[in-house]
């Protein structure tokens, strides 16, 4: 794979370790390709700031009033290239400092922001779509995580949206072992966050003969531990632990109609695991051409977890083999907004910005 030449890339986060969600892998693993390929990668990230806990979700740590110390930051790195990831306080920090500055940046949609609020909050969700619109607006290529997430963005009126492949670690997430979990066979299993947004309980209510495991933390695990106490419940403490969790499962159920891509499902896959969602964005990017032999999409979610216990490991393997990183990579750096440097400076505001906040 041919790269272009080395930069110093920052990545704006407001999602990053030790927080276990697809924005930190995808990140943390787009990290990792650029700098084999020779790039400088710097993230500014929540663990650099006073932070606050999420309401409701004291899992997801926010930071407060992080604009000086982000524009200390930014001023002091002297990026070559600058992506945003995501929607929050960082986010939206160097945001700002960008458009003051007059320097270009990149942005991502990973998820489904209006919607995860909305369903937390009851706010209008074209109220919501359109403080999201704001936030995209000045970047010069906002990547979308799959080609359904693109028409959906355009059909917003989201400009300067760009299709952006997605990858998995097929060395991490590989065959493996099934006997992690002692229980009766066929293991339904479902990994992830474990939050409103993904609707659990359209999983957890079918009537489906063996097990049911659900991998993953977050805010709604005590209530729902409570309210399905037949569902064994399990934290992974690493991706070696994680790789035995996919494997002990004989079918990947994904209940989300939510997901602008969801990464646990090709994670599933390359473990030989195959996938039962509804047909909806998300799974049908996943999947793609190989529904039917890799996964089975259907509305009723019972139905396609059944039929998914026919379909071949091989067969899930060989469709996660499609989804290399080299792509992702590539793709990325040919969205970059390069900066330009007019004597030493991108503009003259940032200069005599104190060194500590």
């Amino acid at each position: 794979m041919s790269h272009p030449a080395p930069q110093h890339i920052v990545f704006v986060t407001d999602a990053w370790f030790p927080q276990p969600n697809g924005v930190v892998r995808v990140l943390s693993s787009l990290k990792q390709e650029l700098e084999a390929a020779g790039h400088q990668i710097t993230v500014i990230e929540p663990g650099q700031f006073r932070t606050v806990p999420l309401p409701t979700y004291s899992e997801i740590r926010l930071a407060v009033l992080p604009g000086r110390r982000v524009a200390q930051l930014l001023t002091s790195l002297r990026p070559d290239a600058i992506h945003i990831a995501t929607e929050g306080p960082l986010g939206w920090a160097a945001r700002n400092w960008c458009l003051r500055q007059q320097v270009p940046f990149t942005t991502a949609y990973h998820s489904k922001f209006p919607e995860y609020i909305q369903a937390r909050t009851g706010l209008p969700l074209d109220w919501l779509y359109g403080l999201v619109r704001r936030f995209h607006a000045p970047s010069q290529v906002v990547l979308a995580p799959s080609q359904n997430v693109f028409r959906e963005l355009s059909d917003r009126g989201f400009t300067k949206v760009r299709a952006w492949a997605h990858g998995v670690d097929t060395t991490v997430f590989s065959p493996d072992r099934k006997d992690l979990f002692p229980l009766p066979r066929p293991i339904f299993l479902y990994v992830g966050r474990v939050t409103v947004d993904k609707n659990l309980p359209a999983f957890l209510d079918l009537d489906l003969p063996g097990s049911k495991v659900v991998v993953g933390s977050g805010p709604q695990r005590d209530a729902l531990i409570r309210r399905y106490p037949q569902t064994l419940f399990h934290i992974a403490k690493d991706d070696s632990e994680l790789r035995r969790c996919f494997n002990a499962g004989d079918v990947f159920v994904f209940p989300s109609r939510t997901d602008t891509f969801g990464l646990v499902m090709l994670e599933a896959l390359a473990c030989g695991v195959p996938v039962a969602a509804f047909p909806v964005t998300g799974p049908t990017d996943v999947l793609l051409d190989a529904v039917g032999s890799a996964g089975i999409l259907d509305t009723d979610l019972k139905a396609a977890a059944l039929k998914a216990l026919e379909l071949d490991p091989a067969d899930c393997r060989a469709h996660a083999l499609r989804f290399g990183w080299d792509e992702v990579t590539r793709q990325f750096l040919e969205a970059l907004a390069p900066i330009r440097y007019t004597v030493g400076e991108p503009t003259t505001e940032s200069r005599n910005v104190p060194s500590h906040p």
